[in-house]
């Protein structure tokens, strides 16, 4: 059957308007990055920040700002697995880093069965790229071209020389797709130029770009700064106190800077409306960066190890000077990606995550006490985050402390009174609820290679 010229152009037109009506979507994720860090999150008085963040600031005058807004893992790779997945990274047995090292788990990484974000959004029409830190594993079997990005620019292990692109095993480590590549240029500079020319070759379809960052995670090296590993050799980092707090803040301007640079490009192909700009961190900061009045940091499931920086930009659908103080985690942005996107298939998903779509949109009442409940593990550490209360369990600390604290966030964010004595019920249900989750984690988790 021939269809009429003027029914064929109407097919089309149709066609292309619901391709321009489904968001770009473009996840800016950068690597131990202290929720002191952004001057948007910063008390004045926070001494330990010596450099300004304008383009992450301006992101959030004109967007969404999340206080209550976590990481899934307080470690690189376990986060990373959570946030491409949608579920929680015990079920991938992502539990912890996936080290560099051979004699430790260089060979594991997310297995092949996991369905990603990537792979759901390039089957419904989206353009797919990855550009900078991976991390979820070495062989070439895990590249992220494996796991439905089109392209990816950057590094698989969990850092490199910003200079050399060497990793701490010093084993090359820069990528184009799954082929390695020699190219000059600092890391963030390079992960920044990638993104950008993704966005211009895809400015007339859908496309998802996902920009992980290694700034401001070690080796502490600014943009001017030397490279210092080489190939085949373990090169420790020697550098006084001086030089890594001049280095922090020099890779923590160059990442603002990236944000901006990536946003301006948005708005040079007018694409601003339609793309939402998600940009938060895998963890808390280290001891480095500032937490601002956080407890604890990377490595520790106080709130200083997972409550993050988390932003969302996109005009005309977000309310610019927003604030939402809902309890968000990483997982969410799977499912608010294909509910924004539409993909029906996506259903077929169980989720661990929450469509916040109704939160961008400004639908969700504000309230910071929301009925749901998140759960943190990193090796024999435990919490449990259930409205205001938070529990945990063997939590890491300079000071020796009881197996088991409970906490009133509402009024102690800072973790400082232990409520378990006078909640004794309470930390009794949430210390089980804690164990109970973390059995029924393992119980179907995948499976990872064998030595």
């Amino acid at each position: 059957m021939r269809i009429p010229f003027a029914s064929a152009l109407l097919v089309l037109a149709t066609l292309a308007q619901l391709r321009a009506e489904r968001p770009n979507f473009v996840i800016i994720l950068a690597d131990d990055m202290g929720y002191g860090d952004a001057g948007c999150y910063r008390a004045r008085k926070d001494g330990k920040a010596t450099f300004e963040t304008p383009h992450l600031d301006a992101l959030a005058k004109s967007g969404l700002r999340f206080t209550d807004f976590h990481s899934n893992g307080v470690v690189c790779s376990p986060t990373r697995a959570a946030l491409l997945t949608g579920r929680y990274q015990q079920r991938a047995s992502v539990e912890g880093v996936i080290f560099a090292d051979p004699k430790q788990n260089r060979h594991h990484g997310l297995q092949l069965s996991e369905t990603t974000f990537a792979e759901v959004l390039k089957g419904a029409g989206y353009a797919t790229g990855c550009f900078g830190k991976w991390h979820l594993g070495y062989d070439k079997k895990y590249n992220p071209t494996a796991q439905g990005f089109d392209q990816f620019r950057g590094f698989v292990s969990g850092n490199i020389d910003y200079q050399s692109h060497f990793d701490r095993m010093g084993i090359f480590d820069w990528w184009h797709d799954a082929k390695l590549v020699k190219e000059k240029g600092y890391s963030t500079h390079l992960i920044t130029k990638h993104a950008q020319k993704f966005i211009e070759k895809n400015k007339d379809r859908p496309f998802v770009a996902y920009v992980a960052h290694e700034a401001p995670h070690t080796p502490f090296q600014g943009p001017k700064d030397p490279a210092f590993r080489v190939e085949g050799k373990v090169v420790p980092e020697k550098r006084d106190a001086a030089w890594r707090k001049r280095a922090y803040r020099e890779m923590m301007v160059e990442l603002d800077r990236g944000v901006g640079d990536i946003v301006a490009t948005l708005k040079k192909n007018g694409l601003e409306k339609r793309t939402l700009v998600f940009f938060l961190s895998d963890n808390g900061g280290t001891r480095w960066g500032s937490n601002g009045p956080l407890r604890g940091t990377k490595g520790t499931v106080w709130e200083g190890g997972h409550r993050v920086v988390a932003i969302a930009f996109w005009p005309d659908t977000i309310r610019p000077g927003t604030t939402s103080h809902h309890l968000g985690m990483s997982f969410d942005l799977f499912p608010t990606m294909v509910s924004l996107a539409e993909v029906r298939n996506a259903k077929e998903i169980a989720f661990d995550g929450i469509d916040l779509s109704p939160i961008l949109r400004s639908e969700a009442r504000d309230s910071p006490l929301e009925g749901r409940t998140l759960y943190w593990q990193a090796g024999q550490q435990l919490a449990v985050r259930q409205g205001k209360w938070k529990l945990v369990v063997r939590a890491k600390g300079r000071q020796k402390a009881k197996k088991e604290q409970l906490f009133d966030l509402s009024k102690d964010l800072g973790e400082k009174t232990d409520l378990s004595e006078t909640n004794p019920g309470r930390t009794k249900l949430m210390t089980k609820m804690a164990k109970r989750w973390l059995a029924e984690m393992r119980e179907g988790a995948t499976k990872q290679p064998e030595k």
